[in-house]
């Protein structure tokens, strides 16, 4: 079972570090003037609430993208002197 921490937006404030330490038993309620204002989540939870398991790089994945034709031209590429003086 998952054990839902409450912190003052204060004690949020003076100690982020235990906030995100207790997000690894579950989510923390951050409360401001006594009232729930906020939810810290790890970001497995939060992945888990949204259903969106995906890492970074298949976000970035482009699938659409292999039917992109692309030509380029040949680099040229020329040296130069350098004045190191």
């Amino acid at each position: 079972m998952m054990a839902i921490t409450t912190i003052s937006s204060r004690e949020f404030n003076q100690d982020t570090s235990s906030a995100k330490k207790a997000t690894r038993q579950g989510p923390v309620i951050i409360t401001d003037r006594g009232k729930p204002a906020h939810v810290l989540l790890s970001i497995e939870d939060y992945q888990n609430l949204t259903g969106s398991n995906v890492n970074i790089v298949d976000l970035l994945v482009m699938p659409e993208a292999a039917d992109i034709e692309l030509e380029t031209e040949r680099a040229v590429i020329t040296h130069r002197p350098v004045d190191l003086s």
